[in-house]
């Protein structure tokens, strides 16, 4: 009699094979026609023209780990990693509370660590032309990254729009610039100010939305604004850009070989590296501003009313918040620092145009936000680290960067599902500051 449920238990790990290898197969099959015309066609440039050649093997190989790495996720990563029934609430609050106050304490050293390297990294040995130039980037999207994180992270409003304000600042500040002469240092404000004024345009309309809807609407005006920019001529000089946009000057001294010129005050060497360093300190010193100014409001009421935004809209209204002016703030915080970084790309490059304010760049901001995880501004600084770093890590491998990077933020999102960056420090406390797990907030889906 006790022989009997032996045949089910054992009919159970070949079912759950049987359920693994489909799945693979389905996963296979859709790498199948993603790769194909991707990976197995390529053009070729010859004298007469061009021509087509294929890459099967490259095809079969990338369909080959598709199916290796779902089958391996579906049989050995995913069974171990659910949570056990019997496991009691109160055993899973204590070790989110666990492994929260390890983050939190890790966080507390990794911080300073980054922000004195990147004070000191100008000074390094191996801080040449190159690698200035990579950590002008990188500030500039952590930048970015922190200004949608207000949007995003702490007031839960999705906007894939975003690099619509990034090419308001741009232009405002090129514009200004060009025509009336005014200096970088007036046109930055000038610049945050006017891209403030479109959040709260962009703000207004979408107050009743929330979820796919906001999304697609802010997806709209971020397209909205790139084709004004192609096809208002006039003043934006359509595709063909803005050139010749001033270079910021360090208190009226310019970085050239003139008498009056910075190395000629200062009694040193000329270089063309000093107007480099300066541009790094420069959005580095933007950066920092975004960061405290965020770490402040989120303190204040408007702040804490951010986050109840996100958590609950409707408990939000119960408690007597204008959620009207909460959502406006938001979008205009975030849109300001945006102008700010867009004002910054412009004197930084020289040159603007509209292929400069695709959609893909806030797609990728919005990727730093979500890898980081939503609300997290160390998060954003190790996303922005590990997505701008990688792409010029796999420069050499032109043909498979892409690939291999994708397949990298899988990775990531399926280890750390809540960013990379899960726990989340309470903005206001009454004895002691406790780090919550992520699982307890909103993501922002608002």
């Amino acid at each position: 009699m006790a022989a009997g449920p032996a045949p089910a238990l054992a009919a159970a790990p070949a079912h759950s094979l049987r359920a693994g290898i489909i799945d693979a197969l389905i996963a296979a099959f859709i790498a199948l026609a993603i790769a194909a015309p991707i990976i197995g066609l390529r053009t070729v440039s010859l004298e007469g023209g061009l021509a087509l050649t294929t890459r099967w093997g490259a095809v079969a190989i990338a369909v080959a780990v598709v199916f290796a790495g779902r089958l391996a996720l579906t049989l050995l990563w995913w069974p171990r990693h659910k949570p056990a029934r019997r496991d009691s609430a109160g055993r899973r609050l204590l070790a989110r509370a666990r492994d929260s106050g390890l983050a939190e304490r890790a966080m507390l050293l990794l911080a300073p660590a980054l922000l004195i390297f990147a004070i000191a990294l100008p000074a390094t040995p191996f801080a040449d032309r190159y690698v200035l130039d990579i950590g002008i980037l990188v500030l500039t999207y952590i930048m970015l990254g922190w200004g949608l994180n207000i949007v995003v992270g702490l007031a839960g409003l999705l906007d894939l729009g975003y690099v619509a304000f990034y090419a308001v600042g741009a232009y405002s500040y090129a514009l200004l610039a060009t025509h009336f002469g005014l200096s970088f240092w007036i046109c930055l404000p000038l610049a945050g100010f006017l891209a403030a004024m479109w959040g709260l345009i962009l703000g207004f309309p979408v107050l009743r939305l929330r979820g796919d809807y906001l999304a697609i609407v802010t997806l709209a005006f971020g397209e909205i604004i790139r084709i004004v920019l192609l096809n208002w001529y006039d003043l934006t000089n359509g595709p063909d850009g803005i050139s010749r946009i001033p270079r910021p000057s360090f208190f009226g001294l310019e970085f050239d070989r003139g008498e009056g010129g910075f190395a000629a005050f200062f009694g040193i060497g000329y270089s063309s590296d000093h107007r480099i360093v300066f541009l790094y300190y420069l959005i580095l010193a933007l950066a920092l501003l975004t960061n405290f100014v965020t770490l402040r409001l989120r303190r204040l009421p408007v702040g804490r009313a951010w986050e109840a935004l996100r958590e609950d809209e409707i408990a939000c209204r119960s408690l007597g918040i204008n959620t009207t002016a909460t959502k406006l703030t938001a979008f205009a915080t975030g849109a300001m620092f945006g102008g700010f970084a867009g004002s910054f790309f412009a004197t930084r490059q020289g040159f603007i145009s509209p292929e400069s304010f695709v959609f893909l760049e806030s797609a990728l901001v919005l990727a730093i936000v979500v890898l980081g995880g939503l609300g997290s501004q160390i998060g954003v600084v190790i996303a922005a680290l590990v997505m701008i770093g990688g792409f010029e890590l796999f420069r050499e491998f032109e043909q498979y960067r892409m690939l291999v990077f994708g397949f990298a933020i899988v990775l990531i999102m399926v280890w750390r599902p809540r960013g990379i960056i899960a726990s989340r420090t309470p903005s206001i406390f009454l004895k002691e500051r406790k780090s919550i797990g992520a699982e307890s907030v909103g993501e922002g889906r608002g």
